[in-house]
């Protein structure tokens, strides 16, 4: 029974003559998840999305994915058809499958 509270992500890339920067931020509230997506090419203003919890009934973020798939490997099974609810690089609800 693990639940995200909070994630935030960054990426950089120094391009000339413009540097670009991207930022994701994911906040968990009592009814709902807020992603704030922030793309900095001079002055970007962030986008906002909002998710019931009811629908990410068992959200797999990047972090959790990454550990699942470590536990996974250790013990050397794959349960049949592994299908999560994710957040896509867009702030997109989507789906994850192993």
């Amino acid at each position: 029974q693990l639940e995200t509270l909070e994630q935030e992500e960054q990426e950089y890339l120094k391009l000339r003559p413009h540097p670009t920067k991207k930022k994701t931020l994911i906040v968990s509230h009592e009814q709902e998840m807020t992603v704030t997506k922030t793309l900095q090419e001079g002055e970007a203003e962030p986008q906002s999305v909002c998710y019931s919890q009811a629908k990410l009934q068992g959200l797999l973020l990047e972090g959790a994915g990454l550990l699942l798939l470590r536990v996974l490997a250790r013990r050397q099974t794959m349960p049949p058809s592994l299908v999560f609810p994710a957040i896509d690089s867009e702030g997109n609800l989507c789906t994850s499958s192993y």
